[in-house]
């Protein structure tokens, strides 16, 4: 079923900086880059695309990174690349009782201006010849508010095309001048999305929800209709023609690092539908990739160690 299908998927790649006693590791993250290249995995024998749309320089990093891209079967040619400007760049200490901090340096990322008027209509020719088009709370709270509003034009314009517009709630209070104008903006990409990841916490975050109830009625009522609540270790909820579905996690007794955990839920699962899957088969394949992911080092776990997936 997934010979020819496109899947694009938008958002920001940084350079990240772990550090190690003295020394730092390097290596790379971002939600979306983690979500596309589980998916590319798991979905490229099947002959689906999945092409990766950001912005990056013409720095060593960036070419390495888009080395990497290519190697995972991820299509780079829709990556913006500016000679003027460098990737973002994060780096993470780890305290004694393994707490974390980040530390950012974006403010003037190639990310940030991937889309412009420029290339608007190049844009919008490629995204309407995708049927799926996947992007996060974090790939719209980059974007200048010009840029986020003509984002939305271009993704309305494909949707009337045929795209079905997947939409990850990733919040991240730092990246947006206010709550008001996250929720405007949560509010425009929900009235264009078919298939909602929402994290609970970060919607208890953002909206002060007390129960997953409000999260669900709230995408209702913007028009999605299927609606995927994340609860971490805990049973999802899939809602779907207003039935709730309860899917439990895998019990996983030696977790790691719970990083890109739900990215790579998100991957599973939309991996899945994409093949024509049912939406539990989804969750269950979701549950399944995550729990894998969490018992590894890192975002990224080595392609040998990926679980068998039907």
């Amino acid at each position: 079923m997934g010979t020819g299908l496109q899947v694009a998927v938008i958002g920001e790649c940084m350079v990240e900086l772990q550090k190690s006693g003295e020394l730092y590791k390097q290596t790379f993250g971002g939600d979306t880059l983690n979500t596309a290249l589980y998916l590319s995995r798991l979905t490229q024998s099947q002959g689906v695309t999945t092409r990766y749309l950001t912005g990056l320089g013409q720095d060593p990093f960036s070419q390495q990174m888009l080395s990497s891209w290519q190697q995972e079967g991820i299509n780079t040619e829709n990556v913006a690349i500016s000679d003027k400007l460098l990737p973002g760049m994060y780096l993470i200490e780890t305290s004694p009782d393994g707490e974390r901090r980040f530390f950012y340096w974006r403010d003037n990322a190639a990310a940030k201006f991937w889309l412009n008027e420029d290339s608007k209509a190049h844009t919008q020719q490629l995204l309407n010849e995708q049927q799926f088009i996947y992007l996060s709370g974090i790939s719209l709270a980059i974007l200048p508010d010009a840029a986020r509003q003509l984002l939305f034009e271009i993704l309305q314009q494909a949707k009337q095309h045929g795209a079905k517009i997947i939409f990850d709630n990733n919040y991240r209070p730092t990246l947006w001048p206010s709550k008001d104008v996250t929720k405007q903006a949560y509010q425009q990409i929900l009235n264009l999305t078919d298939i909602a990841f929402l994290t609970f916490d970060d919607e208890q975050l953002l909206y002060g929800d007390t129960q997953e109830t409000e999260s669900i009625v709230r995408a209702q009522q913007c028009g999605v209709k299927e609606i995927v609540i994340k609860r971490g270790a805990e049973a999802c909820f899939i809602i779907i023609d207003h039935q709730k579905i309860e899917v439990p996690a895998n019990k996983v007794d030696h977790v790691v690092d719970t990083t890109a955990a739900g990215d790579s839920f998100s991957a599973g699962y939309l991996a899945c539908r994409i093949l024509g899957g049912t939406p539990i088969e989804a969750a269950k394949t979701g549950h399944l990739l995550a729990g894998t992911v969490i018992q590894h080092r890192g975002a990224i776990i080595p392609s040998e160690a990926m679980p068998a997936i039907n």
